[in-house]
């Protein structure tokens, strides 16, 4: 059956939708926004350069970070190579701090589907809580949803036998998708496959996240939740560095999904510069902890 006809769900004027967004961007565009979203970011190195030195390096400046910004939250995850899971777990000192894992063969999703699904236990055997995977492009954009979405409901049952707890994002990577339907139908086909977020891009192609096509999967949550009572959370990722990336990403949750939303527990924030931009925004000052 058709995801769209299923939900009775067609993405309208998403351009003007966005565009009032961004006319009220006001409302968004402040202290206690930025404060909000300082707790939400994933907060990323995926480089091929990280090392176990360079990301312990970097747990520790999470773990020292509420000493030295008392009254600010700490980023809600650390987000690495599915290989460098265990360094995090090593190093980190509070499991406050999630373990986000990249894998299911990250970013192109081009493995076999056995591999993708011994990848992403791995992580979570190594003390990853959160596993990140790539919609299979080479399925979906196919027309074989089946294939997809077996592939998304293999690798969540998987991961929940080692860790009941472990929290399963798709990224749908929407600049490699044609239309506002196709994000919608892959917003619809994850969801029902047993994902916990559905996440814009991987920032590895030349589009990343875009205002629009966060709009599109936000109305899909939505509809997803009116239909079945179950909360999806969302993640913007991919080319979001700034304050005003912040408010505005923010802003479309708030206008879409509401309050209910706007918690680490639903919404998330794919950045490795986002950090430092917004305690810079904090503080009046440039800021380069991260």
């Amino acid at each position: 059956m058709d995801l769209l006809e299923k939900y009775s769900y067609k993405p309208s004027g998403i351009d003007k939708k966005v565009a009032a967004v961004r006319d009220g961007i006001a409302a968004w565009k402040n202290k206690n926004v930025w404060r909000d979203v300082l707790g939400m970011i994933d907060l990323t190195s995926l480089t091929v350069s990280d090392t176990p030195t360079k990301i312990a390096a970097m747990t520790e400046k999470v773990n020292a970070f509420n000493g030295i910004f008392p009254g600010y939250p700490a980023p809600a995850s650390i987000c690495v190579y599915p290989n460098l899971a265990k360094t995090v777990a090593d190093a980190r000192e509070s499991k406050a701090i999630h373990i986000t894992a990249v894998g299911g063969g990250f970013p192109a999703s081009q493995t076999f589907p056995s591999v993708k699904v011994a990848e992403c236990v791995a992580a979570v055997k190594d003390g990853a809580d959160e596993i990140d995977i790539v919609l299979a492009h080479n399925s979906f954009c196919d027309g074989r949803y089946d294939d997809t979405s077996k592939e998304i409901s293999d690798i969540k049952q998987a991961i929940v036998s080692v860790n009941p707890g472990t929290h399963l994002k798709v990224i749908l990577e929407t600049g490699a998708l044609a239309s506002y339907e196709d994000m919608a139908t892959a917003s619809f086909l994850a969801m029902e496959a047993g994902a916990d977020f559905i996440k814009t891009s991987t920032g590895k192609i030349g589009v990343s996240a875009t205002p629009e096509a966060a709009y599109v999967m936000c109305e899909c949550i939505k509809v997803y939740f009116e239909a079945t009572g179950i909360k999806v959370g969302f993640k913007p990722a991919g080319g979001i560095a700034t304050a005003d990336d912040a408010s505005l990403y923010y802003g479309i949750v708030d206008t879409v999904l509401g309050r209910e939303w706007l918690n680490k527990g639903l919404l998330r924030f794919g950045a490795s510069r986002m950090a430092n931009n917004l305690l810079s925004a904090l503080e009046g000052k440039e800021v380069k902890y991260f």
